[in-house]
């Protein structure tokens, strides 16, 4: 391809808008245009990264049994009624009638479509397992759209399902996709880690992410620096910690006057005692009313593992507007004893003895409080978050270290959620009908770009791995109107794409300067310079992108070598 022929709309400086690196440069480098909050217009060199990536997804998805599909991105709202998510997915779906009238949702996921497709045409447990994918558009109207294409309200998104008669079969399905999509992001060239998580709007009871490693990535991660264990916070798993037990108050419960002290620290350090002997009593609203959660003075509630525990819709703090309008109890100086709610204690409270919390009495705490004696516990749970040099909860010598990520997929085993609301049935060995059991696994095809560019970048713009490069090398005549570097430049570009590596010819006017700021930004892997000096010399400079590294080789002999390169990077 030819620069000048090219759609490669460059800028100097960053839109004001943009607050991450791959935001900025893939506007400065002309690969994306917001048309709207969160919708973008993808440019010619934009779009072949992201073929790019959808090629290795095709790849790996086929290599293991996978079959592509194409779904309607405006679905009935019927289906999402039969599965129970119409009324309470939120005002992410996107909701309209057509002009009968009829509700629709523009699709910001298919297991309602999938699973009716399924049911349909998928009759007996001979026709399973069965894995089907797509590569396709999806809207979710989020309230804040930002950071480009890694959080966009319309994206590209390949999503796959899996059908299966036995819970063995849909684990080898799982199994199987895990590590595909491991080779998937391996290809990409990104730093990654395979964490557990939690299922969220889309059901299921065992999942993992994948989460690439980047200090702009708005999930933190917790992992372990002995073994391989690795977590999204709203999942990573606690192990117990010893507790100070020594305290200098007695041990029957009494009420001690703590005038104007609220927060934990204050209220520890006026009894001259450490934190961890402090009974912490969070209130949050539920879709089940208000409950109060049980953390130690120096720990914190996470608010998925509450809400896992709890078994209710959805949980957020509660405001204390609300906890006084409905309780009548003083913020501050709550506390779990007596308290007129469903109360779910963490692990870690029931070790703890001769406890401190508040009193549900302004300017007051108790002292002395014993787990069996004192309180009414509806569970008891594994319901903190984690924090960096905590003990990991499989290996004996491990310690959580901590990290920003981007999410870029996401597994789930779904089981019969959807099956069963909507009787998706297989007939058995036994001529008997039993839902089906499903897998639902997802990758953001955009998102991927752009972790690889949060990965991959310096000052001067983007440093693509060699896979996802819109073109493997760009070659950069010191003066295009020069007979001799006119006709050599066009020497070495038919001969790269005869021996198919993807190949850019900056044949504008401009001075060489302004070609190697554009190549730099656009980040293409491979540099090759031609000067009317260096071909007196029968030379061309080969220089990575990557490195800086530069060399000079022998043209024409040489040009076949230029593959190599691209081979080792």
């Amino acid at each position: 391809m030819y620069y000048s022929k090219l759609l490669i709309p460059t800028l100097k400086e960053s839109p004001a808008d943009a607050e991450v690196v791959s935001h900025k440069l893939m506007v400065r480098a002309g690969m994306i245009r917001q048309m709207a909050a969160g919708i973008y217009s993808i440019l010619p060199l934009g779009l072949r990264v992201l073929r790019k990536v959808e090629q290795i997804i095709r790849e790996e998805m086929n290599q293991i049994g996978g079959q592509e599909v194409f779904l309607p991105s405006v679905q009935p709202a019927e289906l999402w009624a039969e599965s129970g998510r119409w009324d309470f997915y939120g005002k992410e779906l996107l909701r309209f009638k057509d002009r009968n009238d009829r509700e629709f949702c523009y699709g910001p996921t298919h297991e309602e479509v999938i699973t009716d497709i399924v049911r349909r045409e998928v009759k007996s447990y001979r026709q399973l397992p069965i894995t089907l994918y797509q590569i396709q558009t999806k809207f979710r109207d989020e309230v804040r759209p930002r950071f480009g294409i890694m959080r966009g309200r319309e994206f590209t998104m390949k999503d796959a399902y899996s059908f299966h008669a036995t819970e063995e079969s849909t684990h080898e399905t799982y199994s199987s996709m895990a590590n595909a999509y491991s080779r998937i992001f391996k290809r990409c060239g990104l730093d990654f880690k395979m964490v557990e998580a939690d299922s969220g709007t889309i059901g299921g009871n065992f999942s993992h992410e994948f989460v690439v490693l980047a200090s702009s990535g708005e999930d933190c991660i917790g992992f372990c620096n002995s073994c391989d264990y690795a977590s999204n916070l709203e999942k990573a798993e606690t192990k117990t910690s010893p507790i100070n037990t020594e305290s200098p108050l007695p041990e029957d419960l009494n009420e001690v006057a703590t005038p104007k002290k609220k927060s934990v620290e204050e209220v520890t350090q006026f009894l001259r005692v450490s934190p961890n002997t402090l009974i912490k009593t969070i209130i949050f609203e539920t879709d089940q009313g208000l409950v109060a959660g049980l953390v130690r003075g120096d720990r914190e509630v996470n608010p998925v593992k509450l809400k896992n525990l709890v078994g209710c819709e959805w949980l957020i703090p509660a405001s204390e507007n609300l906890i006084a309008k409905t309780t009548g109890l003083p913020c501050g100086y709550l506390g779990p004893v007596g308290i007129k709610l469903k109360v779910f204690a963490d692990k870690e409270i029931p070790p703890m003895s001769n406890s401190i919390a508040g009193a549900n009495k302004i300017d007051t705490h108790l002292t002395g409080i014993q787990f069996k004696r004192d309180l009414k516990v509806e569970k008891i749970g594994d319901i903190r978050s984690v924090n960096e040099g905590d003990p990991c909860p499989k290996c004996k010598s491990g310690k959580y270290k901590i990290k920003r990520g981007i999410e870029v997929g996401h597994i789930f085993i779904l089981g019969k959620k959807y099956s069963e609301s909507m009787q998706a049935l297989y007939l058995d060995d036994q001529g008997k009908e039993k839902p089906m059991i499903m897998g639902c696994y997802g990758i953001g095809v955009g998102r991927t770009a752009a972790a690889a560019i949060e990965q991959n970048h310096d000052e001067q713009g983007i440093i693509w791995p060699i896979s996802l490069a819109p073109f493997q090398a760009v070659i950069l005549p010191v003066n295009f109107s020069d007979d001799a570097v006119h006709s050599a430049a066009k020497k070495i570009y038919k001969s790269l794409w005869e021996l198919g590596v993807e190949t850019l010819l900056d044949d504008r006017p401009d001075r060489l300067g302004v070609k190697f700021k554009d190549a730099e930004l656009l980040g293409i892997p491979i540099q090759i310079i031609v000067g009317p000096k260096n071909l007196g010399d029968g030379k061309i400079e080969i220089k990575l992108r990557k490195t800086g590294e530069s060399q000079l080789i022998s043209f024409p002999e040489e040009i076949a070598y230029i593959s190599t390169i691209l081979s080792e990077l």
